[in-house]
Parts: structure tokens; C-alpha cells; sequence
């Protein structure tokens, strides 16, 4: 393939002067174009929402949201699954990020480990891949073979794919189920794909797993009530969470999460309904850890 055919790696006419410009006006550059990434990444929401109904079809049926990807957008899909567990409460291996490289290579690239499309196999069967799971693969020039590879395999599998692609008509696009590709243009800086295609694919990859976790009963109105309280800030976040979806004072909501260990839903539960906390455990549970449905009991 003719890596200059290739949109994210074209020169962008309205930056060409980066290294005349003064600092503001350079600056000014950079924003104009990231103000382009939102409006590319809406042209791609159908495939967006078919992406997130995937992800909590995988985790409804046992399975993992699984992201492969090498460099920045590897580094991106590690962020979004290391941030799962303490926002939604789930547990560490639910949502997996795959680096071309190993983990050594978020600090570090690897030399030529993108381009082994048995890296990408060998990292999922590693992982024990079955069909339940979800695996989404994750190339702004959407040609890297070690993501091509890890999705060839993963299909072989029975899995359900998704590509994120910066470039119409990928590769990797045609080797998945559902192809997300947000064409953000040329970058600002020549073929850095950690600027517009960076923002891009953290943008999707937010919504992805955002609207799955939604999807799989972890957040009521919009707040994160399978959150964690593991320190000061979140205890208090809780605190607020538990007052801003019942009406209670503080000193009430203290008392209620003090009686669950400080879960949310279950003391929200516990507040509407007037059930004790093995009581609102147990309607949790039987409703699947869906606190709307627990209350419309």
C-alpha cells in the first residue's frame, strides 16, 4: 500500500507555514483543526451505536470488550479499559486494551511490532478468546497488521468485530463487522495520527464504552452508581450521588451507604423504597443490577 494515498498521512494545505507562525497563531491552527474531529465523528453514529450495542450484547452474555491497537491508538484503547473498572465497577479483565508490543510499549514504541499480524493473534490467544467476546480494532491509517491480523483471528473465532479507522474504505474496515471510520483529514502536524485521528478514536472509544456500561445497568439517570468509592473525592461523590437521586440531606445518605459499604445503587434503593440493605441487594440482583427497573418493581 502507498502510505502517502492514505488521508491521515497527506499534507495539510492550511498548515504549511507551522514553523513561520507566531506562537499564538500556530496554536490557533491546531484548534481550528480539531474543531473539525466532532463533526466527523457524527457522520459516523450509526455505526457508533452498533458498535455500543455489541459491546453490552458481549457483556450480557459473559463475554469482554476487547480494544488491539498499535502506538497511540494501542495506548488509546489501554486508557478507556484501565478507566472501566474504578468509574463502573467492573471488574479488572471485563474490558482488556491490547498494545502491539506489550505493556512496555505504552512508555516506549517497540520497534516493528505493529507490523507482525501474528502479534495480533497470538495476544488474543493468549487472552483465551471465545465467541462471547467483542473485539475492536483500533488503526487511524487502518492498515496496521498487527490489528488486521488480530481481527482475522478473532472472526475465525465467531467474535463480533469493530474497526476505528481515520481512512474511508480501510483494510481493517473490511475485515470487521462494523467499520467506524471518522475521516478527520490531513493533521495538522504531517501524519502525527495522535492529533485529529487521536481525538477521533478516544471520541468513539468514549461512547463505545460509556453507552455499553449504560446498556449493562451501570449508571441511573446519568450517574455512575456502580462507582467505586475508594477515596476521599468519591466517598463524597457518593455522598452527593445518593442526595441528587433521592432528595435526602447529607447526613442521611452518609448513614444509608454506611449500611452498604458505600455502593450507591443499593442506598438509593434503600432511600426510595424503604427496604433494607440485604432487601435492596436482593431486588438488585433480580432485576440484574438495573436500578430502574429495581424501582418500578
Amino acid at each position: 500500500m502507498n502510505l502517502g494515498s492514505l488521508v491521515s498521512e497527506s499534507r495539510n494545505p492550511q498548515t504549511m507555514d507551522l514553523d513561520a507562525l507566531s506562537t499564538l497563531e500556530m496554536v490557533t491552527r491546531f484548534n481550528e483543526q480539531d474543531a473539525r474531529v466532532a463533526q466527523a465523528v457524527k457522520a459516523t453514529l450509526p455505526e457508533v451505536a452498533q458498535a455500543v450495542d455489541a459491546a453490552a450484547d458481549a457483556l450480557k452474555a459473559g463475554g469482554r470488550i476487547i480494544y488491539m491497537g498499535a502506538g497511540t491508538s494501542g495506548r488509546l484503547g489501554v486508557l478507556d479499559a484501565s478507566e472501566c473498572p474504578p468509574t463502573f465497577g467492573v471488574p479488572h479483565g471485563l474490558v482488556v486494551g491490547l498494545i502491539a508490543g506489550g505493556p512496555g510499549a505504552l512508555l516506549k514504541a517497540v520497534e516493528g511490532a505493529e507490523d507482525n499480524p501474528q502479534l495480533g493473534e497470538e495476544d488474543l490467544k493468549a487472552l483465551n478468546l471465545t465467541a462471547r467476546d467483542l473485539v475492536v480494532g483500533l488503526a487511524a491509517s487502518g492498515r496496521t497488521p498487527y490489528v488486521i491480523g488480530g481481527l482475522q483471528y478473532a472472526r475465525a473465532a465467531g467474535c463480533k468485530t469493530v474497526a476505528i479507522s481515520c481512512n474511508p474504505a480501510s483494510p481493517i474496515a473490511r475485515e470487521a463487522d462494523i467499520a467506524i471510520s471518522p475521516v478527520v483529514g490531513p493533521e495538522a502536524l504531517t501524519g502525527s495520527t495522535r492529533l485529529k485521528s487521536g481525538t477521533a478514536q478516544k471520541l468513539v472509544l468514549n461512547m463505545i464504552s460509556t453507552g455499553a456500561m449504560v446498556k449493562f445497568g451501570k449508571v441511573y439517570q446519568n450517574l455512575m452508581v456502580d462507582m467505586k468509592a475508594t477515596n476521599v473525592k468519591l466517598v463524597d461523590r457518593a455522598c452527593r450521588m445518593v442526595m441528587e437521586a433521592t432528595g435526602v440531606a447529607r447526613e442521611e445518605a452518609q448513614a444509608v451507604l454506611e449500611q452498604t459499604g458505600y455502593e450507591v445503587k443499593p442506598a438509593i434503593l434503600m432511600v426510595l423504597t424503604g427496604l433494607d440493605a440485604s432487601a435492596a441487594e436482593a431486588r438488585l440482583a433480580a432485576h440484574n443490577g438495573f436500578l430502574r427497573a429495581a424501582l418500578q418493581q
